[in-house]
């Protein structure tokens, strides 16, 4: 048995019916959610950590395979697996693990995968890089890709470098979909966690026309006195 079937097995093995249920109802999965048709199995995150650490050995091309499944948890731990070979790696050794993500994109297709791998795979490794494959993302028509320009600038956060979110930040101030605002007001609200000044600033020139979900994710930290100075802008 390969052990692509092996880490495939276990993991089946491991379903449980009743978590699958409700993790589709929590992640949307009925017809004209965000994330219809996929498939749960009802697999606990510790469960997957554990399994990725076990097959961290399984070969990129057969990670990729485990990321190409329709089954959610499949793809989630094929990412816990891409995220610890990616910091086990050197430089030469990380940018095809990079490359295969942003190839896979389509699979990444969920908040908690995009969550998961963006910051921690492709913000990590366009740290010290060129960063306008970001906005080539956010100007996407996907949903998922718009996320992950986003939310891999969390990467440029924790390293104090604000530039790139306030930037991306902009560039999606006027997308449609609630998952895009929620994954930008988040990202706002950590830059002001490290820098007041910087979101205030941005806040300042764009309350007015940031939906207003996007707003409310962006000023969670802030005082009721502030919130209510923002919202009623």
């Amino acid at each position: 048995m390969s052990e692509l079937s092996k880490i495939t097995e276990e993991l089946n093995h491991l379903q449980n019916p009743e978590k699958a249920l409700n993790l589709s109802r929590f992640f949307k999965t009925g017809k004209g959610e965000y994330g219809e048709g996929d498939i749960f199995l009802g697999i606990t995150v510790p469960q997957q950590r554990m399994l990725a650490k076990k097959y961290l050995h399984l070969s990129l091309k057969d990670t990729l395979k485990l990321l190409s499944s329709s089954v959610h948890e499949h793809r989630l731990t094929a990412l816990f697996i891409l995220i610890d070979k990616f910091r086990k790696e050197s430089e030469d050794g990380r940018k095809p693990i990079f490359e295969s993500c942003l190839k896979n994109t389509k699979y990444i297709n969920n908040w908690d995968l995009v969550d998961l791998s963006a910051p921690n795979i492709i913000g990590s490794f366009l740290l010290e890089k060129d960063c306008s494959i970001l906005d080539k993302l956010a100007k996407s028509q996907s949903v998922w890709e718009k996320r992950i320009a986003i939310v891999s600038t969390y990467e440029f956060i924790r390293n104090n470098r604000f530039k790139n979110t306030l930037r991306i930040a902009q560039l999606l101030l006027y997308d449609k979909h609630d998952l895009v605002h929620k994954a930008v007001g988040w990202m706002l609200r950590e830059v002001g966690k490290r820098n007041i000044s910087a979101e205030i600033d941005f806040l300042d020139k764009y309350c007015q026309i940031m939906p207003r979900t996007m707003l409310r994710y962006a000023i969670e930290k802030f005082d009721i006195k502030e919130r209510k100075y923002y919202l009623s802008k």
